[in-house]
């Protein structure tokens, strides 16, 4: 049996179709059913359901007992009439997928409902089963997909399962030779339409040129983005720091100051153009969020030819370069530690200010290659592409935000190995979706948290701490897919190593370790806060020297330390009261319906 897989709601369909992944779920759903086969019906009557919208899919939902994970977040239960079999409504496709199970020549369904994502073979009008994997011997998985309401009630024929995964079963098998001539043929021809087309561009484009005395821009739906942009005469590139996926970061000068220049390409203008907005939010400064200057295009010398954002620089570069070439004491782990704390806290915060209204905001791809180092030794948080504004209490009359994201955008996140496991499951809470990616935003916190603790001298023996490696890295490797990662921190609940000596260090009386399994806590809800999570952090900057604790003054902390406990000195020993508020809801701000106590005083 595999050791890893992922079921039909951790995304794997979106990204490997019908191959590894997917096989893997047909796999170990029946291989962890608890005993015996399901009873339900093999073919049903599709159910009577009319009122169901033309352009939202509606498929046949039922699941063995005993079959691991579920797929009821992927769409909407709907009651269906009395004997008729349960219906979904899809949110994130259409269409639908139904697997069944052949044991001596009696077909059992497994699992029917809606698939995450439209995939190769979901144009079917009809579920025609393909077998897929053996689930013990003598039984077959048959899978099917299909694209019309109620597809996966009945399926037409099961083929014969002697030919596992073959993409197809109907009618005779073709020759192998002939079947490589074919392809050969039909690969000619294609290559030869291909060159007679890039020719018959080639010359449109030279006609185009001359008549219009120019270029023809690119192919956009913003083609026109460049009007509504100011000319940058005096910004400089020097060279590249950093690389993703929708834009490319130069060092540079703008007016002789040193600045980052985030370059987009043409076709990322509407990654541009959202995150531009976020930065250009009412009340968004802050120490600990990358400071945004401003946004055009041009520049002098050779230039990227899409838009442009001018941020603050900061030389030292990212938090994944700082910790791999860099190790830190105490003191200035935690520095890094709340500053990152302080930041998210007051990007989830929605308040009034000066006036000016901020709405909360959830980062979504929280990351040590998007929180920058500071001068002073703190961080900023950096890269708000795929931050999003969140539904508020106290939101102005005059306030518009952009239309309420669907579920698909609000499920969209960033770097796989730092996803929360409600994301990586798609069990997301859609209902309160603000709350609920604040928390996912914190499980991201805790393992950055992780990776600064692993590199402090004070936690290590000998002051020695090994190589840095990425949360996960140890136990995954430098490039984790999505299917091994909900393995590991879904299905299995497991999280990165904490060494005994974080919890026996003269540094730290055991506070560690809860604080982080409080913010990686596999139950979204039990989960701290951002602003809580600092509170908690503030407290370890004041600690009390580990040779002058009195006689029968205990290290471990309890609520309030005894007042016969000597003032604080200069060697580092964290004591950590119990605060229990820290699981209660996100602060809102002024108008809130649950205020949280202010902050304690912290490092930074």
């Amino acid at each position: 049996m595999p050791s890893s897989f992922c079921h039909p709601s951790a995304g794997c369909w979106g990204h490997w179709g019908s191959g590894h992944c997917f096989l893997q779920l047909l796999e170990v759903s029946v291989y962890r059913k608890r005993q015996g086969l399901s009873t339900h019906p093999v073919n049903q009557q599709p159910p009577l359901w009319n009122s169901a919208p033309t352009n939202r899919r509606t498929c046949v939902f039922f699941e063995a007992p005993g079959v691991q994970g579920s797929t009821k977040t992927l769409g909407e239960l709907l009651d269906a009439e009395q004997g008729s079999p349960r219906v979904i409504r899809c949110l994130y496709s259409r269409c639908c997928f139904g697997i069944w199970n052949l044991t001596q020549g009696r077909a059992q369904v497994e699992m029917q409902g809606c698939r995450d994502s439209d995939e190769p073979g979901c144009e079917s009008l009809h579920c025609d089963p393909r077998p897929r994997a053996h689930s013990s011997p003598g039984s077959t998985l048959f899978t099917c997909s299909c694209g019309t309401d109620f597809c996966n009630a009945n399926y037409s024929h099961l083929p014969p399962p002697g030919s596992l995964g073959a993409p197809g079963f109907q009618g005779p098998q073709a020759d192998p030779g002939e079947s490589i001539w074919m392809a050969l043929v039909l690969l000619g021809l294609f290559l030869l339409l291909l060159l007679l087309g890039s020719i018959v561009l080639a010359l449109l484009q030279r006609k185009t040129h001359r008549v219009r005395g120019g270029p023809e821009p690119e192919p956009d739906s913003d083609r026109y983005w460049s009007e509504e942009l100011q000319e940058l005469p005096e910004l400089c590139f020097s060279q590249v720091i950093q690389e993703g996926r929708h834009a490319v970061v130069w060092a540079g000068q703008l007016q002789g100051e040193l600045v980052a220049i985030k370059a987009f390409p043409p076709r990322a203008v509407a990654q541009f153009r959202s995150e531009r907005a976020m930065y250009e939010l009412l009340g968004l400064q802050h120490d600990h969020i990358v400071c945004f200057i401003t946004a055009g295009q041009g520049g002098c010398g050779p230039l990227p030819s899409g838009p442009l954002l001018v941020l603050e620089l900061h030389p030292k570069g990212s938090l994944c370069h700082y910790l791999t070439q860099h190790t830190s004491d105490w003191k200035s782990s935690l520095r890094m530690a709340v500053s990152l704390a302080k930041g998210l806290a007051f990007l989830h915060e929605e308040r009034w200010q000066h006036g000016q209204y901020k709405p909360g905001i959830a980062h979504r791809d929280l990351s040590s290659q998007n929180v920058l180092i500071r001068e002073d030794g703190s961080c900023v948080i950096g890269d708000l592409g795929l931050a999003l504004v969140l539904p508020g209490l106290s939101q102005p009359p005059t306030w518009a935000p952009t239309q309420p994201p669907g579920p698909a955008a609000i499920m969209e996140a960033g770097t796989y190995r730092y996803m929360a496991p409600e994301l990586l499951d798609k069990t997301l809470d859609l209902q309160d979706w603000g709350t609920a990616l604040r928390r996912a935003d914190v499980y991201s916190l805790a393992l950055l948290l992780w990776e600064i603790l692993s590199r402090c001298l004070d936690l290590s023996p000998d002051h020695r701490p090994p190589p840095f490696q990425l949360a996960y890295e140890a136990e995954l490797g430098s490039a984790p897919t999505t299917c091994e990662l909900w393995a590991l921190a879904v299905d299995e609940r497991r999280r990165p190593y904490i060494p005994s000596t974080w919890s026996c260090s003269t540094t730290d009386p055991g506070g560690l370790r809860e604080l982080l399994e409080d913010c990686w806590d596999a139950d979204p809800e039990a989960r701290l806060t951002a602003e809580c999570l600092q509170q908690r952090l503030a407290t370890m900057t004041h600690p009390w020297p580990a040779d002058s604790f009195p006689e029968g003054c205990e290290l471990v902390c309890s609520s309030l330390c005894p007042e016969d406990c000597p003032s604080p000195g200069p060697i580092i020993l964290p004591c950590r009261p119990q605060l229990s508020t820290c699981h209660s809801s996100i602060h809102q701000g002024p108008g809130s319906r649950n205020p949280q106590p202010a902050s304690a005083n912290s490092l930074v």
